[in-house]
């Protein structure tokens, strides 16, 4: 007698925190989203350039959605859960309790958001250091990264906050302690925003250099002395609270967290491509690119060796893809230049904008490309996937202009696929994240480069490059003394 009955099915809960909203999704081994739910969150800005959330209101909402789409589900086919957020600052006292990052003494508000400015000042001191660890961030580092922000917090908020903290978490760090009670951090969050380095971890001279010696003292717990590679399965699970809070069953893995932008990276860049006769087929992983197409855009290559591209962040060891290195471009949608605008504003006026606007954006990508190229990348496909990935054009201005074809995801929602790849990792159902890549990142829809426009695009792109080395230099002067 042959049996009927079929193998159950899994399922792997991915949770993604934007700046805006944070968003669920069940997803099986396969990668198909099965039920997907959002909720928005609060954003305080009590001063220009100041931006900060409640991590007691973030960790609520990431409870609602996820009991939203687990809700009906049998929870013995719910195998592991991870979670991405953006690379925001959280800071709790030394009983875990937050403590306000701001002058009204507001604790509830104790996130400092990615997008806050603050700092600048402290950025550009931690800068005119030139220490070696910021090689590694393409020699600048952002005063969107957290150095400067907690230097900013021990000057200007010193006996509030910085000589009460306990623990200094980026955010998607912060989710995995929730829920699991343990405080190691992810490569993913230390390694792009914090200066650990692949060669050596923390480096002492660094943080006695910018004037955090106090980081040191004991031995980095403040700010993390447990690293894991993304994927991994972070202690022993669910704890018993979090597990109710979320609706899930007590004790199944959890990952190791990412950053949003490089979930989304995970969520595409491995996905099978038999069949689909495209140039990365039976190359390395490394010949391909992920682009990450949301209010800016990220592009992401992977290396087998440190690469070092000027003006591109990393090389990130293991910040994605374990044991690979990561490089990452960006381009702001908004800051590109587009030259020859008349005072028409007719309907084919608009038209022209429209076209020259997503032109420019893939002549940026492709210089972004050609950086990494002459750097000792070898890239010869696009995976894209986020909001402007749904647009038809834009998918293929980008493929004719840089000439490579275009690979969309199945699954538009690539973040959160790419969040439940590393519960999917953690479970122990598949052997690697590599391996959960292949099966979980699924293809939809592939663009070819059209050559027709070969050597006007190439004429074009020459302009471009004039016209950048010409706001450089528009730049120099209106900076100068």
């Amino acid at each position: 007698m042959h049996s009927n009955k079929q193998t159950p099915v899994k399922y792997y809960v991915g949770i993604d925190v934007g700046s805006a909203s944070v968003r669920a999704a069940l997803v099986d081994g396969f990668g198909t989203v099965v039920a997907h739910a959002d909720q928005p969150i609060q954003i305080w800005e009590p001063q220009p350039d100041h931006y900060e959330q409640s991590s007691a209101d973030i960790w609520a909402a990431c409870c609602s959605v996820t009991k939203k789409v687990v809700c009906g589900v049998d929870a013995s086919q719910i195998r592991g859960v991870g979670f991405d957020a953006t690379c925001s600052l959280v800071v709790v006292d030394k009983q875990f309790q937050p403590l306000a990052v701001n002058r009204e003494g507001q604790s509830y508000r104790n996130v400092i958001m990615w997008m806050d400015h603050r700092a600048v000042s402290q950025v550009e001191r931690i800068n005119a250091t030139q220490h070696r660890v910021l090689s590694y961030v393409g020699g600048v580092m952002s005063v969107e990264m957290q150095p400067p922000k907690l230097l900013w917090i021990k000057e200007n908020l010193k006996e509030s906050c910085w000589e009460k903290a306990g623990y200094f978490f980026d955010l998607p760090d912060f989710l995995s302690w929730k829920a699991t009670g343990v405080t190691a951090r992810s490569l993913c969050t230390v390694v792009c925003k914090w200066t650990y380095t692949p060669d050596g971890g923390w480096d002492d001279s660094f943080w006695k250099m910018i004037g955090l010696e106090d980081l040191v003292k004991d031995k980095y717990e403040k700010i993390g002395n447990h690293v894991l590679s993304p994927g991994e399965s972070v202690g022993k699970g669910l704890t018993p609270d979090a597990a109710k809070d979320l609706g899930l069953p007590e004790g199944i893995a959890v990952a190791a967290s990412l950053i949003d932008a490089h979930a989304g990276g995970l969520g595409v860049i491995g996905a099978d491509v038999k069949g689909h006769n495209l140039p990365c087929e039976n190359q390395p992983i490394t010949s391909r690119v992920a682009m990450i197409c949301g209010t800016s855009s990220c592009h992401m290559g992977i290396s087998e060796t440190p690469l070092f591209v000027p003006g591109v962040w990393g090389p990130y060891f293991s910040a994605m893809v374990p044991g690979l290195w990561l490089n990452e471009g960006g381009q702001s949608a908004t800051g590109r230049l587009v030259v020859g605008l008349t005072l028409s504003r007719g309907l084919d006026e608009l038209a022209l904008i429209y076209l020259a606007t997503i032109q420019a954006i893939a002549l940026g990508t492709r210089h972004i490309l050609e950086t990494m190229q002459a750097a000792g990348h070898h890239i010869n496909t696009l995976f894209l996937c986020g909001g402007l990935s749904k647009n038809p054009l834009f998918v293929q201005m980008h493929a004719d202009i840089t000439g490579k074809p275009v690979v969309l995801s199945k699954e538009v929602e690539s973040v959160l696929v790419g969040a439940a790849i590393l519960g999917a990792c953690a479970s122990g159902d598949f052997a690697s994240i590599q391996e959960a890549m292949a099966k979980m990142g699924r293809i939809g829809k592939v663009v070819q480069p059209n050559h027709e426009h070969k050597r006007f695009y190439d004429k074009k792109y020459k302009v471009f490059l004039k016209l950048v080395e010409h706001q450089r230099e528009y730049r120099s002067i209106m900076n100068s003394c």
